[in-house]
């Protein structure tokens, strides 16, 4: 009898490759009507997004694009963007959003590393990305995104292609080849390294498709959501919400620029129920003047991720009738894979008392399978919120790998775990919670900086001897990179602050310098954990 089960194969009908497209061709097949997209003065149903995806879609493969062709893009939070979250994966290729912050010099290494065949740009960004392509090997096409309402418009090279061209030359009927392999590369994302070069993570259909499902129950979400898009779209594929969205036949209103009043005026003018954002989006909504906030009546749902919100912030947006759930995830993991997922006995806490537990990284996703903290020798550390060790996670949303690095890949994956580099503790109630980086990644404002990558540029300057980075707490962004320096000559701290800002992306630069010796373990290993502790002070 045990054999006959095995007996059984599959078959077309009843094993399909997952995929996040599959929610598109549903959703506009269902509610075609259905007004989908929301931005400015535009405004597209359910069906003209698929027209739009299919066109865009097909006008790639005239191009050439197909299979495992790497499409970069570079822009903001438009609807072009969210819909490239389906329209690059319906030509069979694989879809590469950019930081917009980025410097010409880190996006030149992109696109060289990605084999980059056509990219995507909006048109306010073609100044830095013109300086990438002098310094880059590759060559690809270029189509650009000409937002009528982009603060600036510089001007561009004659007979360019646009991303209305491709829509226009496009096959609005065009449905692509019938995915294959469910574990086929759906999207490229860098993500900074200890090295400061960033790495390529690759993630495949199966995970962008069960990333989506499984926000779903996590989070709460009922079927058709008005959805504010404050999480830039190149982060994490914007953590899968375009995939969501669109499994919920929800409306998404896109946002190019963030501002206070922009949030606000958008949250009564569309009815959203739902927005995510960092940390410093929140901070920046809770320190709004009083008369500037609106009277909200009914309670807003809130997700935000990196580095912890403080229980401040948490509770002055508690106040505004905004329910924040804090998750936890990193790029490898196509975002939040953990989260603060709150408890009934939490409700007779204090406000400021549910916003420490709330501040917490928290418990498994629907879509993670498995998370432990585990110390040096593999074991799990006890559930008493103070023994630290390792964060790991096993799920179908963990990356397939690195691209084009055996060596970091083989190291991301040890015992059937991810590990995630991050250090933390599990409290009795199976909580967890991150104490620190052990990749001395310093998040700021929602942005990855790699603390090896600005004493890199550091070194660069001709006084500088000895150079270590860490992060130091700041009330508007988390943290930010605070630097200690030895000296070999004169020089000050404005100086050297900006120095960093010309030859790596402004938003990387330390934010104060302390200059003095180092500490120093007896081998000459710098001792950051006292770095640490000094700038926890400052």
């Amino acid at each position: 009898m045990p054999q006959a089960y095995d007996d059984l194969p599959k078959t077309g009908a009843n094993f399909v490759p997952l995929t996040p497209l599959s929610f598109l061709e549903r959703t506009a097949d269902i509610y075609p009507d259905r007004e989908a997209l929301v931005y400015n003065d535009r405004r597209y149903n359910w069906q003209q997004v698929r027209a739009r995806c299919r066109r865009v879609a097909s006008g790639l493969n005239k191009r050439g694009i197909g299979m495992n062709d790497t499409v970069s893009v570079l822009a903001y939070n438009t609807p072009e963007m969210f819909e490239l979250q389906f329209a690059v994966g319906m030509a069979g290729a694989v879809l590469n959003t950019i930081n917009t912050r980025l410097d010409a010099a880190t996006i030149a290494y992109i696109i060289d590393h990605a084999e980059t065949k056509l990219f995507i740009l909006d048109r306010e960004l073609w100044p830095v990305v013109s300086d990438a392509l002098e310094q880059c090997h590759v060559s690809p096409e270029l189509v650009f995104i000409d937002d009528s309402s982009a603060a600036v418009k510089p001007n561009l090279p004659d007979d360019v292609v646009t991303y209305e061209d491709l829509i226009a030359q496009g096959d609005p009927d065009y449905r692509g080849e019938t995915l294959a392999d469910e574990w086929q590369a759906f999207s490229l994302n860098y993500t900074s390294g200890t090295t400061g070069r960033p790495k390529g993570v690759v993630y495949h259909h199966r995970g962008a498709y069960l990333m989506a499902m499984g926000t779903v129950p996590s989070w709460g979400l009922p079927q058709h959501p008005q959805y504010l898009y404050i999480v830039p779209m190149f982060h994490c594929n914007g953590w899968g919400h375009a995939w969501t969205m669109t499994l919920l036949a929800g409306t998404t209103i896109c946002l190019r620029a963030i501002t206070p009043k922009a949030v606000f005026d958008l949250i009564e003018q569309h009815d959203v129920t739902h927005f995510g954002g960092a940390p410093i989006v929140l901070n920046m909504l809770a320190n709004t003047p009083d008369e500037e906030k609106p009277k909200l009546e009914r309670p807003i749902q809130v997700m935000t991720a990196g580095a912890p919100p403080p229980a401040s912030v948490l509770e002055a947006m508690a106040n505004m009738n905004f329910n924040v759930l804090h998750v936890y995830g990193l790029t490898e993991t196509y975002g939040h894979v953990l989260q603060a997922a709150p408890q009934s006995a939490w409700n007779e806490r204090s406000i400021k008392e549910q916003s420490e537990l709330k501040s917490r990284q928290g418990v498994r996703f629907a879509n993670t399978e498995a998370a432990d903290v585990l110390d040096e020798e593999g074991n799990s550390v006890p559930h008493d919120g103070k023994t630290m060790g390792e964060i790991v996670i096993r799920s179908n949303v963990v990356m397939k790998g690195y691209l084009k690095d055996k060596a970091a890949t083989a190291e991301a994956f040890k015992d059937d775990w991810f590990v995630s580099g991050d250090l933390g503790v599990i409290y009795p109630d199976g909580y967890i919670q991150l104490r620190d980086r052990a990749k001395d990644i310093i998040i700021s404002g929602g942005e990855n900086i790699s603390s090896v990558e600005v004493e890199n540029t550091l070194y660069k300057h001709p006084a500088v001897d000895v150079a270590a980075v860490v992060a130091m707490p700041d009330q508007k962004w988390g943290e930010v990179p605070c630097a200690f320096v030895e000296l070999k000559s004169e020089a000050t701290e404005a100086e050297l602050i900006d120095f960093c800002g010309d030859n790596m992306a402004r938003f990387k630069r330390p934010k104060k310098v302390v200059f003095g010796e180092l500490p120093k373990t007896a081998t000459g290993k710098i001792q950051k954990k006292e770095l640490r502790d000094r700038a926890l002070k400052l």
